[in-house]
């Protein structure tokens, strides 16, 4: 399962070892609904690697402006802090693992 991302923990999410794989989305978005059970798939597939975490828009707004995300869904791809990879817009699973794949290097 995903890691819901909160106000209060997103600065230990974007601070831990591990590569994130950062989901902003919203309730009210209809790709977000095809993107987040991939997201959840891939959050087991990988455990241990890398961390998948779900921010909604609307309530992380801060975190979605820092990310400066204007579109959703918006999956960030982190390692050591900074962004390396980008997807907006709703994607096939493979297209994720692929991601995941370069960002584990």
């Amino acid at each position: 399962m995903s890691v819901i991302v909160t106000p209060e923990n997103a600065q230990s999410l974007l601070e831990q070892d591990l590569p994130l794989v950062l989901d902003f989305s919203a309730t009210w978005c209809g790709p977000c609904r095809k993107v987040s059970p991939i997201m959840d798939e891939l959050a087991e597939e990988f455990a241990g690697r890398v961390v998948v975490a779900k921010a909604d828009v609307d309530e992380c707004e801060d975190l979605a402006i820092d990310f400066k995300v204007r579109n959703v869904p918006t999956i960030l791809f982190i390692k050591d802090g900074k962004v390396v990879d980008k997807q907006t817009g709703a994607a096939s699973k493979n297209v994720f693992v692929e991601k995941i794949n370069a960002l584990l290097g």
